[in-house]
């Protein structure tokens, strides 16, 4: 299961993004940001689009992650609403055997779920419960 959390912030101007070209839907501005934060600790890939906003790889400790982002398209007060989903690659035989599944410990969720937390001008943030 992938960890979602939610913001919002005026930190990023969804206007000097490249247009996403499948679904005009913002997000490239957060993995910009995250993978600005993150490069002394894990290497996060140039952010791509994707149908449903942005993505980004990470490897973390030998492992895959995806990063996926996306901002709501209206401002309320001049906030706008993020979502960074991290979800955990697992092979085949992982998911048919239930192995190396996210939890709630897991090290790179808790990571980029830090960084989340730690920057002042995001806001109510929070975290959707894991089924």
């Amino acid at each position: 299961m992938a960890r979602v959390l939610r913001f919002y912030t005026t930190r990023f101007d969804v206007s000097r993004e490249r247009p996403n070209p499948i679904n005009p839907i913002p997000g490239e501005s957060l993995l910009l940001w995250l993978r600005e934060q993150a490069k002394d600790a894990v290497e996060v890939s140039v952010p791509a689009a994707e149908d449903w906003g942005w993505y980004s790889s990470a490897e973390w400790k030998g492992r895959n992650y995806l990063l996926g982002a996306s901002a709501s398209d209206q401002e309320e007060n001049g906030q706008r609403e993020w979502v960074l989903q991290i979800d955990k690659y697992r092979s085949i035989s992982e998911k048919l055997l239930g192995r190396a599944t996210m939890s709630q410990e897991d090290e790179c969720a808790q990571y980029f779920q830090g960084l989340i937390q730690q920057e002042a001008s995001f806001r109510s943030i929070s975290v959707d419960p894991e089924p």
